[in-house]
């Protein structure tokens, strides 16, 4: 979903169809009159994954306009998360038509895609120890990664050696990147199913683990707290965090879960989507010292979605 936005017009098109239907005269002109053809091929590459759709005008056959579909809404509210969060590049705000915007949203997929964010999410790692923890991956492929990673200030460069290289470490801007994840994933997950991969413990654990350290809880907050994501697969090992909390501050953050927490938030991935995308947790069930469980899943909400 997030490679979609790095064709510019995807964006365009969607975006001069928020105001309504347009015949194809019309969209043309209000795109800035790309070639014919083009416009014709993202328009179809569009309506084949179901953000658009041909309407008849007045019930005329000859007469006929594009419309945003349900999907095609959802997909520029991704846009609007994507771009927020380009504009937060730390050196300077970047367009997501730019190619500094495109190399930022390709290092965020490719990072993710070979699992490095994960690892990343943990501590830092050097190109060796990834090499030896990412076995899919070539160490050459590995290196692309990080070096493209670092290049659009997802990762910086620590200054000491660890005996296997210079570990590198995410900034608070990929953590923030998180956002635009979330949000393309629960799109892919509700309107491509048959074309999106299921869910797994990695993905979990990297979104909780990058975020986490955002958080702003309130300084009374104490304890600890385990988020977990199920899916009522009895073969599915549940996947999440536990946070510990010292006077409103998060000092430690592991994926070691307890088979019986104290203090819990737990529910489906579609309900953590809404509860971390929408700031709606009524999905989730909150257990132990609710004040807390809540406060995890509002302050993970408010730090990713309004900075």
């Amino acid at each position: 979903m997030l490679s979609l936005f790095s064709t510019v017009l995807h964006g365009l098109i969607l975006r001069a169809l928020a105001d309504g239907p347009m015949r194809l005269t019309d969209l043309h002109r209000k795109v800035g009159g790309p070639p014919q053809t083009t416009l014709r091929g993202h328009l179809g590459n569009l309506i084949g994954i179901g953000a658009l759709e041909k309407q008849s005008r007045d019930g005329k056959a000859n007469m006929v306009d594009n419309a945003l579909t349900p999907a095609g809404l959802e997909m520029l509210f991704v846009a609007d998360v994507l771009e927020a969060w380009l504009a937060r590049a730390p050196e300077r705000a970047i367009g997501l038509e730019s190619e500094a915007g495109k190399a930022a949203v390709r290092a965020l997929i490719s990072g993710w895609g070979s699992t490095m964010l994960r690892a990343l999410a943990a501590r830092p790692f050097s190109l060796t120890e990834l090499d030896n923890l990412i076995t899919a991956f070539t160490y050459p492929a590995l290196e692309r990664r990080l070096s493209a990673m670092h290049l659009a200030g997802h990762v910086v460069a620590l200054q000491q050696s660890n005996g296997r290289g210079r570990p590198y470490a995410v900034t608070e801007w990929l953590r923030q990147g998180v956002a635009p994840l979330l949000a393309a994933s629960r799109c892919e997950r509700r309107h491509l199913p048959g074309e999106t991969a299921p869910l797994t413990r990695i993905d979990v654990e990297a979104i909780l683990l990058l975020a986490m350290p955002l958080v702003a809880l309130p300084p009374n907050a104490h304890g600890t707290c385990q988020l977990t994501v199920e899916n009522g697969d009895p073969k599915w090992r549940a996947a999440g965090v536990a946070v510990e909390v010292e006077g409103g501050e998060i000092v430690a953050c592991t994926s070691k879960l307890e088979s019986s927490p104290a203090t819990s938030s737990r529910g489906s991935a579609t309900g953590w989507f809404d509860a971390l995308v929408d700031g709606n947790a009524d999905r989730l069930q909150a257990g132990g010292d609710r004040g807390l469980a809540l406060a995890m899943v509002e302050g993970l909400h408010s730090a990713l979605f309004h900075p």
